[in-house]
Order: C-alpha cells, then sequence, then structure tokens
C-alpha cells in the first residue's frame, strides 16, 4: 500500500508549527527547565520506584531489620514525615509551575487558532460572495436568494457574537 505525501503547504504549516514549539521551548529560563524537568520526572513510573526503594529501606534501617546500621529515626519516622511533606510542598510547586507556564502556552495557540479561524471565516465569506456573484451571472437567482446563503455571504461580527456568547454563557 502507497502513502500519499501531504501536500506542500501542509508541511510547511507542520514545519512553522514546530519551529514555534521549538522557540517557545528555547525562550524557557533556567529556572523553567530545571522545573519542568523535576515536575516531569514528578509524574513517572521511576519517580514511583525510586520514593517505594527509599521508604522501605528508611523502614528497614529505623525498625533495626538491617544489621549494623543504627536506627536514626525510629518509630514513627518523625523526621521522614517532615522530608516527605517537605518533598510534597516543593514537588507540588515545581507541578503547579509547569502547569501555569503550559497554560500560558495554550493560551498562545489559542491566540493563533483564534486568529486563523477569523481569517478562514473572512475567506470563506469572500468565496460565497464570489459565487453569488457568479450565479447572479449565470440566471441562477433561486441559489442567489437563499436566505441560509444570503445569512453565509454577510461579514462575521465578531464582537457581536462575543456578547452574545457573555450573555448566553455565564461565568
Amino acid at each position: 500500500m502507497r502513502t500519499r505525501k501531504p501536500p506542500t503547504s501542509t508541511i510547511d504549516n507542520i514545519d512553522t508549527v514546530a519551529r514555534l514549539e521549538q522557540e517557545f521551548l528555547e525562550n524557557r529560563t533556567l529556572a523553567e527547565r530545571i522545573g519542568d524537568s523535576i515536575g516531569s520526572f514528578v509524574g513517572t513510573m521511576p519517580f514511583v520506584l525510586l520514593h517505594v526503594i527509599w521508604f522501605l529501606v528508611w523502614g528497614l534501617i529505623n525498625v533495626r531489620l538491617i544489621p549494623g546500621i543504627p536506627a536514626f529515626d525510629p518509630y514513627p519516622f518523625m523526621l521522614l514525615s517532615m522530608i516527605v511533606s517537605l518533598e510534597g510542598v516543593l514537588l507540588t510547586t515545581f507541578v503547579l509551575m509547569k502547569q501555569n507556564r503550559m497554560s500560558r502556552r495554550a493560551d498562545h495557540r489559542n491566540q493563533l487558532n483564534l486568529q486563523v479561524d477569523l481569517l478562514a471565516e473572512k475567506e470563506a465569506t469572500r468565496i460565497i460572495q464570489m459565487l453569488q456573484a457568479v450565479c447572479k451571472h449565470m440566471g441562477l437567482e433561486a441559489q442567489v436568494t437563499d436566505p441560509e446563503l444570503r445569512e453565509l455571504s454577510q461579514n462575521t461580527a465578531v464582537d457581536a457574537l462575543a456578547e452574545e456568547l457573555r450573555r448566553k454563557i455565564p461565568d
């Protein structure tokens, strides 16, 4: 089975999106890169396994099941509880920082998508207007007077649509 190669314009668009994503990643500060690395590692199985091993070894040492190693945090493991609590606060902060950055990135994508959608709407409206002119020229009045087509051929009032959405979809 032979696969078709995407059109050049599609490849150009993919390249543009990939370039924008790469620029976004490259423009992160060192702190953001470190935070992203930590935030990404937290949600992995190696992170879970590391903690399971750490807690297991900690518990075995401190209930004196490993000979030759003195207990340093006897049951109920208050030092371990404090360390885990501090780790939880820090890891939560790293994850929230990453989510906030990803949210800003999604907002930028949404703005770009909105601009492309508005341009496509304008182009589609213009194409409908041109088709109406062709139909009128060819004497196809029934197609020209179609109410839905007439409505679609009008320029979209984005402000009016936004106001209607605000009115119908409350916060």
